[in-house]
């Protein structure tokens, strides 16, 4: 009962610090190092040393900074305009019209970023022009975006899977194989949403396909960025490379097509580096803060202690993920997307072996969560993102995304049903 108490009492200083407006990193790191100093006064700080160099030194982590890059020099190259232009051309006869083009262009160049933000910006400031111009239902396109940017953390390659695969040493290949499926199934239950919504009057104007480039050109756009998914994916999937190495060679590829096929200059490839720079080091310093904690409460034992009451619950499986779906629910309106994972992890992880959890499909049910936790207010990051690229309310995005919130705790309860939809080609793998 201490324990729990002093945890608690930690998380209510992180979450009042998080209210206060400081950054997330040290929201993170101050509770931790309050909390050895309660258990073991100064000496409790001596094991900071190994955690910092036990936290960084990381050959896993490596593979962040390079997807990273990626996006970030088709961003600047104009490349998302190119993916979303081909592809524009392809779908613009299905129901739902650019709508359609929103998921697909989204499913896409997640594939490519393995981020969020990165997407919802990059096909966002695309597509919303255009669907504002054409008179599209504005909340339709705002919330098809915000919840379209989100696949970039379940479709591989995922930042957020990389995180949770250094944290609980599991194969970050097989994390990537693990979210194919249930992404693939995402983006169609998100069109299919859209084309039945395309026949209610008004939402959706009438695409006549004619226009913009021809069925050739639009081809000639997506190819290349077909061709850098299957080279990233399928030299993961065959075991011929680590995500870190398939990451290094997709960079280099990605290089080349936005010398050739984009506008990549000298500044746009330094503005990259930069912006690169930024996120990485954002990212990485949340990592390290929450080893602090990591570590403050295993010095603590509330992990052990944690288990132990959790088990002694004897909750069944479903009264477990029901919990779960609480606890995250909860979180996702309150605190950032990676801290969801860097705070919740160290404590969960140890319990899933009592529940016979598969930890990889753990961690498909946990990107779900964050997921969910980036279109959520008030803090959901993809809200944002979306309205800082369009003159329409915040809370036009956050009622367009309410659909999308539905659709995704549907995929939930299949992947809680079926885990075989996770499982099945992490299983396959060479």
């Amino acid at each position: 009962m201490h324990l729990a108490i002093q945890l608690i009492g930690s998380f209510g200083i992180f979450l009042l610090l998080l209210a206060a407006g400081m950054a997330v990193p040290f929201a993170i790191a101050v509770p931790g190092v309050i909390y050895l100093l309660m258990q073991n006064g100064l000496t409790a700080l001596k094991g900071i040393g190994l955690i910092t160099w036990g936290s960084m030194y990381s050959f896993t982590l490596t593979a962040i900074p390079l997807f990273v890059l990626m996006a970030e020099m088709m961003q600047r190259s104009g490349l998302s305009f190119r993916i979303y232009r081909g592809l524009a051309k392809m779908v613009a006869r299905l129901p739902g019209g650019l709508l359609q083009t929103n998921i697909v262009g989204c499913a896409l160049f997640a594939s490519i970023s393995g981020s969020s933000v990165a997407t919802a910006a990059s096909i966002g400031g695309v597509a919303l022009p255009q669907l504002v111009a054409r008179k599209y239902d504005r909340r339709l396109s705002a919330g098809s975006l915000a919840a379209g940017g989100t696949l970039g953390i379940l479709l591989p390659p995922s930042i957020a899977m990389i995180i949770y695969g250094s944290f609980t040493e599991t194969s970050v290949a097989k994390l990537f194989m693990a979210g194919v499926i249930p992404g693939i199934m995402l983006t169609l239950m998100f069109m299919a949403y859209i084309a039945v919504r395309s026949f209610w009057g008004g939402a959706v104007p009438k695409e006549t396909g004619e226009g913009g480039p021809s069925y050739l050109a639009a081809l000639a756009d997506i190819v290349p960025f077909a061709l850098l998914i299957c080279g990233i994916m399928g030299s993961i999937y065959a075991g011929w490379a680590t995500p870190t190495e398939a990451a290094s060679g997709g960079c280099l590829f990605a290089l080349i097509l936005c010398i050739v096929w984009g506008d990549l200059t000298w500044r746009h490839f330094l503005d990259a580096m930069h912006r690169t720079v930024q996120i990485c080091g954002n990212l990485l310093f949340i990592i390290y803060a929450a080893y602090i904690y990591a570590y403050a409460i295993g010095v603590a034992g509330v992990g052990e202690a944690v288990t132990s009451w959790l088990v002694g619950l004897n909750l069944s499986h479903f009264e477990f993920f029901g919990a779960l779906f609480i606890l995250y629910t909860v979180l996702g309106c309150l605190v950032e997307s990676i801290g969801m994972i860097v705070i919740t992890v160290p404590l969960l992880y140890p319990v899933l072996g009592n529940y016979g959890i598969d930890p990889i499909w753990f961690g498909v049910i946990l990107v779900m969560y964050v997921e969910l936790g980036q279109i959520s207010p008030p803090i959901g990051i993809n809200l944002f993102v979306i309205q800082s690229i369009w003159d329409g309310e915040l809370s036009d995005v956050v009622m367009g995304t309410i659909p999308f919130h539905i659709i995704m705790f549907v995929l939930l309860a299949l992947l809680t049903v079926f885990p075989q939809l996770a499982l099945w080609l992490p299983g396959q793998m060479g």
